[in-house]
C-alpha cells in the first residue's frame, strides 16, 4: 500500500494493455481499482477492456488531464490500486509549460506520490521513453518512485519482456515474458520450450543459454553473412548489442581466423527478445562462423530431453534418433579481446536449462573449451566430416 511504480515502454508495446489486464484481475479478486486515462477517452479504454474480458470492464475509468481533478478523484475514491496513463499527459494549472515538460512531469509525479502515500494507494505511473530507450522526463522521476519497470519488445513480434531496473521492496533479478494475443497479453510460463521448439539446425543458428535476471532462458540466435556491395558493409543487430557484435567480429577475425570485413552481417535474437549480457558473445560468434562457412553447428552427445520440444524431438525412439542430427547446439560465454572464453554468472542454471531440452553438451567456459578457436573447432569440426556436413 502506498507504493509508486513507474512503468516505461515504447509506444504501442502494450503498456496500457498489461495495466488494464492487471487491474481487471485485481477487480475480479474483489480489490478496489481505478484507471485514470489522460491520453484516451473513456470510450476508447472501454473498447480495449471488452477485448480483455469481463473482468477488465469492472474497472472504474476516469478520463482527465487536469492534475487537481485526478488527485481529487483518487482521494475521493480511495482505490487500493490505481493506474495513471500517462504521467507525461497530466497538466498542473499553476505551472507554465505544456504537458510533458520537465516541470509539469515533476509536479504531477510529486503530487500523485503524496496522495498515494497519504491514502495508501498502490499507484502505477505509465511513462514514455525517448528514442534511445530511456524513460522520458526528469531524472528525479526515477528517484521518486519505489519501483521502475521496463516493458520491452518489438511491436512486430509477439513476445514482450517486463524487467525491473529498480525495486525498493524486492529483487531486480526477476523478469516476466509475455505473448501478445488477440485477447491481450498472456504470460509465457516456459519461454525456453517455445524458443527451442522453433530453433533450426540450419547454418547460422545456435541456441543461447541466457539469463534474464535469475531466470534461465534459451533463445535462438541467428546470423546471416552475405557478400557486400557497400563500403563500409552493413552491420545489423536485432536484440543484440551492436557494440558487442563489433567486438565479436573483431575477435573472430583476429583469433578465430574468420574475417568478415567485406561482408554484410545480420544477427538476430529470434522471437523479439533482447539480450544485453556478455554471455551472448560465444553464441553470436558461433552463429557468425556457421553462417560464413555454410556449415550447421553440430550437437554431439544429444540425449532424450526431460521436456520434449515437439518441433525438434519426436515421441518415439526412432524419432529421437533421427532428431539428434538436427538438434540445435547450445552455447554461452563471454569472449575476451585475446580470444579466451571468460566466466559468466550462473553457469549451472544455464546448463541445467539446456539439459531439460536435451541440448548437451553445451559449449561454454565451464567445459574443456577455453578459447574461441577451440570452440569453433568443437562446434564446426574439421576435416572430411565438416565437408560432408557442408555438402549436406
Amino acid at each position: 500500500p502506498g507504493s509508486l511504480v513507474l512503468l516505461g515502454g515504447a509506444p504501442g508495446i502494450g503498456k496500457s494493455t498489461i495495466t488494464a489486464s492487471a487491474l481487471g484481475n485485481l477487480a475480479a479478486a474483489g480489490r478496489r481499482t481505478l484507471y485514470v486515462t489522460a491520453e484516451e477517452s473513456a470510450a476508447q479504454v472501454k473498447l480495449r477492456a471488452q477485448r480483455l474480458g469481463d473482468a477488465a470492464l469492472k474497472v472504474p475509468i476516469v478520463a482527465a488531464t487536469d492534475l487537481d481533478a485526478v488527485a481529487a478523484t483518487i482521494e475521493a475514491e480511495r482505490p487500493e490500486v490505481c493506474v495513471v496513463d500517462s504521467v507525461q499527459a497530466l497538466h498542473a494549472e499553476g505551472l507554465t509549460g505544456s504537458p510533458g515538460t520537465v516541470g509539469q512531469v515533476r509536479e504531477a509525479a510529486g503530487r500523485i506520490a503524496r496522495v498515494a502515500k497519504d491514502r495508501d494507494v498502490a499507484t502505477v505511473l505509465v511513462g514514455h521513453v525517448t528514442k534511445e530507450g530511456s524513460l522520458a522526463g526528469p531524472r528525479v522521476l526515477e528517484h521518486l518512485v519505489d519501483c521502475v519497470l521496463h516493458f520491452e519488445g518489438e511491436r512486430e513480434r509477439a513476445y514482450r519482456t517486463l524487467r525491473a531496473v529498480k525495486n525498493r521492496f524486492g529483487s531486480t533479478n526477476e523478469v516476466g515474458v509475455f505473448e501478445m494475443r488477440e485477447a491481450g497479453l498472456v504470460e509465457v510460463l516456459d519461454a525456453s520450450a517455445r524458443f527451442v521448439s522453433e530453433a533450426t539446425r540450419a547454418p547460422g543458428s545456435v541456441v543461447l543459454c541466457a539469463m534474464e535476471g535469475s531466470r534461465p532462458l534459451l533463445v535462438e540466435v541467428q546470423a546471416l553473412v552475405a557478400r557486400s556491395e557497400l563500403v563500409p558493409p552493413r552491420r545489423v543487430a536485432s536484440g543484440i548489442d551492436r557494440n558487442r557484435l563489433a567486438l565479436v567480429l573483431a575477435v573472430l577475425a583476429r583469433h578465430g581466423g574468420i574475417g568478415l570485413g567485406s561482408s554484410d552481417v545480420f544477427v538476430s535474437a529470434a522471437g523479439g527478445v533482447r539480450v544485453d549480457e556478455p554471455g551472448a558473445d560465444l553464441a553470436v560468434a558461433l552463429a557468425l562462423a556457421s553462417a560464413a562457412r555454410g556449415v550447421p553447428l553440430r550437437s554431439q552427445g544429444a540425449r532424450r530431453p526431460q521436456t520434449l520440444a515437439p518441433a525438434v524431438f519426436g515421441e518415439g525412439d526412432d524419432d529421437f534418433d533421427a532428431a539428434v542430427d538436427r538438434a540445435p547446439l547450445g552455447a554461452f560465454g563471454e569472449i575476451g579481446l585475446t580470444g579466451e572464453l571468460r566466466y559468466v554468472a550462473h553457469p549451472e542454471r544455464r546448463i541445467a536449462e539446456a539439459a531439460k531440452f536435451g541440448l548437451e553438451p553445451v559449449i561454454s567456459p565451464e567445459g574443456p573449451v577455453r578459447t574461441l578457436r577451440q570452440a569453433l573447432t568443437a562446434a564446426l569440426g574439421t576435416g572430411p566430416r565438416a565437408k560432408e556436413r557442408a555438402a549436406a
